[in-house]
């Protein structure tokens, strides 16, 4: 439902929010902390989230995603804009124990259905200062704003275009404020970023 997706890869940041590294009691990081979500675990708006059989612990973590609208290759920090189509909600759906045994985070943050993003693209927005909110069945669990990003979206499409060629409709999700907790079969988890709107997602159980 909503807007197609079908980015080549999509590329993650960890520990990008000033405010969730002070409730993990965690040193901010030197450099943006990047992993890899895998295409097949894009869905969109309305889609569902399937909980695995693999897991016992399935986590939310809302956040800001970056469309990337050209090839993108060694950009400066200052040219970075013109390499953006616009701007998104995701959520980089987690198997929170998985994370924790595997001692690095592939498996956890690789299942088909953990990124949802959506519902919309919007280009024209500030990107340095919006409002996020994350709900589960309508209670708020997340609420920040993208100013207490550690790296902003500019250096992140610097900084990963530096590392790796970047391409029309690759996602960057640019980490998730403090609050993140628990999702179970038929829980419903929003999204909500100022400017850009509500990304909706229900949780089922994995078919036998």
């Amino acid at each position: 439902m909503g807007i197609s997706f079908n980015p080549s890869k999509v590329v993650a940041v960890g520990l990008n929010y000033r405010d969730h590294a002070r409730e993990l009691k965690m040193d901010l990081p030197d450099y943006p902390l990047i992993f890899m979500k895998p295409s097949t675990s894009v869905v969109g708006d309305g889609d569902p989230i399937v909980f695995p059989a693999q897991t016992q612990e399935l986590h939310y973590e809302g956040e800001l995603g970056i469309v990337i609208g050209k090839r993108a290759r060694n950009v400066p920090v200052g040219e970075a804009r013109d390499f953006i189509a616009g701007y998104t909600c995701a959520n980089d759906v987690t198997a929170r124990d998985l994370q924790r045994m595997d001692g690095q985070w592939t498996r956890a943050k690789s299942f088909d259905t953990f990124c949802p993003l959506g519902p919309r693209i919007v280009r024209d927005i500030d990107p340095t200062s919006l409002e996020i909110v994350t709900r589960v069945n309508g209670g708020v669990k997340q609420r920040s704003t993208t100013a207490n990003m550690v790296f902003d979206v500019y250096d992140l499409v610097s900084f990963i275009s530096g590392i790796m060629t970047l391409l029309p409709g690759d996602v960057i999700i640019t980490g998730t404020p403090p609050g993140v907790g628990s999702l179970l079969p038929g829980d419903t988890v929003e999204v909500e970023i100022e400017g850009i709107g509500t990304l909706t997602n229900t949780v089922t159980a994995a078919v036998p």
